[in-house]
């Protein structure tokens, strides 16, 4: 067996099994209500095929969802409300702000944690405090101060993807730039190193090999967090408001449709970060 099939083909029996098991999934849920909505004299064979055709199943099949995403991406324009597309780019948009946000200010407070001891004893902990609270109860508490002194639309899903993502960035890039073996640092001192040399030649490189599977963490929690806050906002517009407008309407193919379109954009958000890395690792002369 070659490289490439012995990389697909583990891969392959899973997705045949995931799908095997979610069409008998979707089969066992649907039934009792296709059975009492199908004539008195249908067979067990035509219920279990209603199963797999429901407008409001409770657990769509895959050729259902497929179907979905199929309409809702390539059968209405880009700017369109019933766009799929349209939805993600504005939950992309937010988590993109609001991981950028999270990289500024998490490789900011790394550095000062690192530097300042002060900073190290304090700060640390209540980082780590900060994550105890339920994304879920902040958001709308953000919402609704922001809301109150002028800041809407982007700027709070914005805060909150950021909140949500900031942590593992600090923590990575903290763990990263004290990585360094003191001996290192010590034979740099030895050459009268200044500290920006030291910061720039030692503890800044030995950093990447932590900050970048951080930044893979860090991408996926910010969508996230721009879909939690997305919820209680009563956005028109986003992932979240789909999710919601689905839930409040029965569409649960709409649902799905957009958690598979969340899990698509966080697959990409790896994807981009991974990209960083090969590109990273080529300039650095293929180590890293």
């Amino acid at each position: 067996m070659t490289r490439w099939g012995r990389a697909v083909l583990p891969l392959a029996v899973v997705l045949v099994v995931v799908i095997a098991v979610w069409y008998a999934g979707a089969a066992w849920l649907n039934f009792d209500v296709t059975a009492n909505l199908a004539e008195d004299d249908a067979t067990t064979w035509e219920i279990l095929q209603g199963t797999m055709s429901q407008d409001r199943p409770l657990l769509p099949a895959p050729h259902q969802l497929v179907a979905e995403l199929f309409s809702s991406v390539f059968e209405h324009p880009i700017d369109s409300p019933k766009s799929l597309i349209y939805h993600a780019s504005v939950t992309a948009f937010a988590a993109f702000l609001g991981f950028l946000i999270a990289l500024a200010l998490g490789i900011g407070l790394a550095i000062g944690i690192v530097h300042v001891r002060t900073l190290d004893r304090s700060l640390m902990l209540w980082i780590i405090a900060s994550q105890t609270i339920p994304v879920l109860a902040i958001a709308p508490m953000v919402v609704v101060v922001l809301g109150n002194i002028g800041f809407t639309g982007l700027l709070p899903k914005s805060l909150i993807a950021g909140y949500l993502s900031f942590f593992p960035i600090v923590t990575g890039m903290v763990k990263g730039l004290r990585s360094p073996d003191p001996m290192q640092r010590d034979l740099m001192r030895t050459y009268s190193a200044s500290g920006l040399h030291l910061f720039t030649m030692l503890r800044w490189p030995a950093s990447m090999s932590f900050l970048l599977p951080s930044l893979k963490v860090a991408a996926t929690l910010a969508l996230v967090g721009a879909i939690v806050a997305e919820l209680p906002t009563g956005a028109q517009a986003g992932l979240g408001a789909r999710l919601l407008s689905g839930s409040y309407y029965g569409q649960t193919l709409q649902i799905w449709a957009a958690l598979f379109m969340a899990s698509f954009l966080a697959l990409l958000a790896i994807g981009v970060v991974d990209l960083f890395r090969l590109v990273l690792i080529r300039r650095r002369g293929g180590r890293l």
